[in-house]
């Protein structure tokens, strides 16, 4: 059965997300899916397959697009395994991992309670940083309307989840409220492997956007 609903469950949010262009589309649900993999690799006791459904499933319905409705996730998740005849053991470690993968401000401890919430919060963190990330943030920053950049407008370092829901700064904002800081909140040494060069570039990135802002280089 776990190969079985694997696959089942890759074909359906491939189609239900195909469309999607705030870069929370199948393409970073995929990446995802297959970082955790990866991840787990190096995790032998990890169960995998519980993984793999955390990583298909964690944004079948993200708080952002659901009125900040935090528990829409979960729901859909649990929605969906039970017309797979899931079993119940399966379906409530899967919804666990939805609710602990996201980032909920600068100042909000986000932990994780099993090692497969760990490979796929370190999987979507991963995600958010680097060249993809990048494109990514600009990508909902413009599906939301939100400027590029202003300089008049300092980042926040939110201490709570509904001060972080709330949030509508420019994007620029987002990588020193969040993406320069998911490298450092990351659970497993292969994600901070590969959270190295992807850091890198992003703070080369942010430091070239800033020179070009003013049109000095």
């Amino acid at each position: 059965m776990p190969v079985e609903i694997i696959a089942t469950t890759a074909k359906f949010i491939e189609q239900k997300f195909a469309d999607e262009g705030s870069g929370h589309d199948w393409a970073h649900i995929r990446r995802v899916w297959l970082m955790a993999r990866r991840l787990a690799q190096a995790a032998p006791e990890a169960d995998r397959e519980v993984a793999e459904l955390g990583a298909l499933l964690h944004d079948i319905a993200d708080w952002k697009f659901h009125d900040g409705d935090y528990e829409a996730g979960p729901r859909a998740a649990r929605a969906w395994l039970l017309s797979q005849e899931a079993p119940e053991a399966l379906i409530s470690r899967v919804e666990t991992i939805i609710r602990e993968v996201s980032f909920k401000g600068l100042g909000v401890p986000t932990p994780v309670s099993s090692l497969e919430a760990a490979l796929v919060q370190d999987a979507d963190r991963l995600d958010a940083i680097g060249a993809i990330g990048i494109a990514r943030a600009f990508a909902y920053g413009g599906h939301k309307g939100r400027p590029l950049h202003d300089p008049a407008v300092a980042p926040v370092a939110h201490d709570s989840f509904a001060s972080y829901q709330k949030n509508t700064a420019p994007t620029l904002n987002h990588f020193y409220e969040k993406l320069l800081h998911l490298k450092d909140r990351l659970n497993t040494d292969v994600a901070r492997q590969v959270a190295e060069g992807r850091q890198a570039f992003m703070e080369t990135y942010v430091a070239r956007f800033l020179a070009e802002w003013e049109g000095a280089d």
